[in-house]
């Protein structure tokens, strides 16, 4: 039996946080108007410093988000973490006992959640906040259970 990827997802970066998201390209368009368009050099200087912050707030969030990845195969689920340095988790899909999908009323309006993937102890082995359709991800793992329950 061959490990075929069903799923792989990375975190969402504005559905995560919709409001925080809202809030930086605010921050950036307003700090870049200012530049521009402000007569006095100390407006122009600030707003200056605002737009190149967001720009750097909102490329640290990315490289964030793009560091954190969920795969799920037939056999295995991999959470792989970090840029530079790499941590990774492999779960065999039959020793995991639970998979709880945790979603506020924002979170469920976006389509995201955090997931808590549960195998022998009381803490979860695999946590990742901010991925898409988090019900996929716990019913495709129910389905690769029973799929591997049966004789």
């Amino acid at each position: 039996m061959s490990s075929d990827l069903l799923y792989s997802e990375n975190p969402k970066m504005p559905r995560n946080n919709p409001f925080m998201f809202t809030l930086i390209i605010i921050l950036n368009i307003a700090g870049l108007v200012a530049a521009i368009r402000l007569d006095q050099q100390s407006f122009q200087i600030i707003g200056l410093v605002v737009w190149l912050g967001t720009v750097i707030w909102l490329l640290i969030w990315y490289l964030k988000t793009k560091s954190k990845k969920l795969s799920i195969t037939n056999r295995d689920m991999l959470y792989e973490e970090g840029l530079l340095r790499k941590n990774r988790k492999e779960l065999a899909l039959d020793k995991v006992r639970t998979v709880e999908v945790d979603q506020d009323f924002i979170e469920r309006i976006f389509g995201v959640g955090m997931i808590k993937v549960f195998t022998a102890g009381d803490l979860a082995e695999i946590e990742v906040k901010g991925l898409p359709d988090p019900n996929k991800i716990r019913e495709l793992v129910k389905k690769i259970q029973h799929g591997l329950e049966k004789p």
